[in-house]
């Protein structure tokens, strides 16, 4: 009994010792390893599991468009700015928090980092309440404002109805993802991602092929994939073992904490606050001009289009956890390393885009739907939407590097130049300057693009030269 007492009592220090390093080693690396591979190791899980989260979008339009019909592509675009709406919430927390925590894991201050996962956690469960409650409430005068006609309302709001009772799931599963991401576990953000699209996926076919459920089958499946991806990271932060986790005191919301949250995830809140604003304007510029096909087409250019935004995404996620923490280690000269490599990294994705778009748009429009005049018009689309995307990929990391080292107000600027300042005005302005009104629409968001990159490459060149200064300081 004395042996065995003594043993067990042991024990205990022997794990947490053992914890302790797990941790140091996983948050140390990010300022020793070489800024190639850790940027390998960070970014492919999370371009891996963007991907794998964008193709199943498409996925998910090509179902609804062959298994529903052309129509209900248009009301699934319908609901394009309450998913931005959604987005914009979910960011709010999500990027804010992550952000956050990767500085204060920097700062090896585990004791805020573990207050800022709970925190993560009860904000999302009251914003997502709100929204669900008065987005329902509202529903039909909502969808109608962004765009529905009676021939599509019925399939936005099917669609609709279901994903934002389970909002609140959507919010908390991204949220902690993030958390995943930023405290050094990439791959299991990724392996929560992929299984979540696998499951989706499978979801998708079955209820809209199979129960004959249609729209509201998609949406179910998405639901339903969500929430056993959040039950099993629910389940991971609550263990000691992992690298932050759930305390009784974390839970408690903290007014600093909250507050530069908040500050910190403005900046994407904005952003999706603007693109909700942006596509209500398309959607109803597109409707005037063009009708419901027109609509539907759109939605097409933009999944494609999202597609490769989702990708630059990834690589920005790998790149938010390296830049936080050498920012918040004042490691400067690693801190450009990696902003550099991710400039190149996102240019090649968007570049890759652009020749899509000029020489098969097509055949890519052609994967949605067997509708002969909305290929027409979505290749078109495809064509104009991505003529400026060799340069956007430096727009997308600037805007996140600012968010990444907290300077939120220089990535607040950033994220509504192209949205707010530019894309906006021209919405309401092309339109009357082209014969085909929808013509101006379509033309409005490559140039938007190719402003908001020029003020983007100034802002990040001024700031580049500042870190040269003191890295070179730190030599001397």
């Amino acid at each position: 009994m004395l042996f065995g007492s003594g043993i067990q009592k042991n024990a205990v220090p022997l794990q947490k010792n053992k914890d302790s390093m797990t941790k140091e080693a996983s948050h140390t690396r990010l300022e020793t390893e070489k800024i190639g591979k850790l940027l390998m190791q960070y970014a492919v899980p999370s371009v891996i599991a963007m991907t794998a989260a964008s193709v199943y979008n498409i996925i998910d339009s090509i179902f609804i468009g062959h298994g529903v019909g052309a129509l209900a592509i248009t009301g699934l675009a319908i609901t394009f700015p309450f998913m931005n709406l959604a987005a914009a919430f979910g960011s709010l927390v999500g990027v804010g928090a992550s952000s956050i925590l990767s500085v204060k894991l920097g700062q090896k201050d585990e004791e805020s980092a573990n207050q800022v996962l709970g925190n993560l956690v009860v904000l999302c469960l009251i914003i997502g309440t709100l929204f669900t409650t008065i987005s329902l409430l509202f529903l039909d005068p909502i969808l109608l404002f962004f765009g529905a006609s009676e021939a599509t309302l019925p399939y936005a709001r099917d669609f609709m109805q279901i994903i934002l009772i389970g909002n609140i799931v959507t919010h908390t599963f991204l949220g902690l993802n993030a958390m995943l991401r930023a405290s050094g576990n990439p791959t299991k953000s990724m392996i929560a991602m992929i299984c979540t699209v696998v499951i989706n996926c499978a979801l998708n076919a079955f209820f809209i092929f199979v129960l004959k459920l249609g729209i509201r089958g998609a949406a179910t499946a998405t639901v339903l994939a969500q929430v056993m991806a959040l039950a099993w990271e629910l389940y991971y932060f609550s263990r000691k073992s992992s690298p932050i986790h759930f305390t009784r005191k974390s839970f408690l919301l903290k007014k600093q904490i909250t507050k530069s949250i908040m500050a910190i995830g403005m900046s994407p809140f904005l952003m999706n606050v603007a693109g909700c604003f942006v596509v209500i304007l398309i959607n109803l510029g597109l409707k005037k001009y063009g009708g419901d096909l027109m609509i539907g087409a759109y939605g097409i250019a933009n999944r494609v289009g999202f597609f490769f935004v989702m990708v630059v995404i990834g690589i920005n996620q790998g790149m938010q956890p390296i830049a936080g923490y050498n920012y918040g280690a004042g490691h400067y000269q690693r801190l450009m390393d990696v902003l550099k490599l991710t400039v190149i990294c996102a240019t090649i994705v968007t570049t890759t885009a652009f020749l899509a778009g000029m020489f098969i748009p097509r055949i890519v429009a052609s994967a949605f739907t067997t509708d002969q005049e909305m290929i027409d018009l979505a290749a078109r689309g495809i064509s104009i939407m991505l003529f400026c995307f060799p340069i956007v990929g430096t727009q997308m990391v600037t805007c996140n590097f600012f968010q990444s080292i907290g300077k939120a107000n220089i990535a607040i600027f950033l994220s509504l130049t192209r949205q707010l300042i530019f894309l906006i005005p021209f919405l309401i302005i092309f339109p009357h300057l082209f014969e085909d009104g929808a013509m101006g629409i379509w033309y409005s968001m490559p140039v938007s693009d190719f402003l908001a990159s020029v003020v983007a490459y100034w802002v990040l060149g001024q700031y580049y030269r500042k870190l040269k200064k003191k890295v070179l300081e730190e030599s001397n």
